[in-house]
């Protein structure tokens, strides 16, 4: 997969723990983590800036594979940058954070509103029924704004370390699917 994009991993908010899957991924396929200035207090601007110049300095066409934050990072990078339809191939979004959500909003003031845009390349977006910080009805939301094929995790929590995925092989079959259907 790697020989023919590259796989770029967008944590959210407070970074992705070495237990959590996103940060397995790196170490078992050497996959490129998107390495913010603050992870604590991240800052919209930043966050897309520092995307925008992952992309635009890959060596191939790029997928991503975002968590959280990192879902609602994508789609407003998506919808702001010229090159979105000419350098991702496809993203794997699992678990957005519903940064509308009043308890979210103080923490994460300026990550509104969310793009609702459609994505300009393949996605598929996972979901959990038990997301502390996304409603199953929003991810859902997301998944039809965005135009992504919606996978019901059931009841995983926010799809991280925490929900005991371990390598969360299944969520790389995912990925693998999606890379096999964008293939030229």
């Amino acid at each position: 997969m790697t020989e023919e994009h590259c796989v770029l991993v967008l944590p959210g908010w407070q970074g992705s723990g070495p237990d959590h899957w996103q940060s397995r991924w790196e170490r078992l396929y050497g996959y490129q983590r998107v390495e913010q200035h603050d992870w604590m207090r991240p800052l919209r601007g930043d966050w897309t800036t520092r995307l925008e110049e992952m992309i635009v300095d890959a060596p191939q066409p790029v997928i991503l594979v975002a968590h959280s934050l990192g879902c609602i990072l994508a789609a407003w990078w998506a919808a702001h940058s010229r090159h979105a339809a000419t350098r991702v191939r496809g993203a794997l979004l699992v678990a957005p954070g519903d940064v509308e959500r009043p308890e979210l909003a103080g923490p994460l003031h300026g990550w509104t509103p969310v793009s609702m845009r459609a994505l300009p390349f393949p996605s598929i977006l996972v979901g959990s029924r038990t997301d502390p910080y996304c409603s199953f009805e929003r991810a859902q939301a997301l998944a039809a704004a965005w135009g992504s094929r919606f996978i019901d995790l059931g009841a995983r929590g926010h799809i991280n370390a925490e929900s005991g995925l371990g390598d969360w092989p299944e969520g790389h079959a995912l990925l693998d699917s999606l890379v096999n259907k964008t293939k030229d």
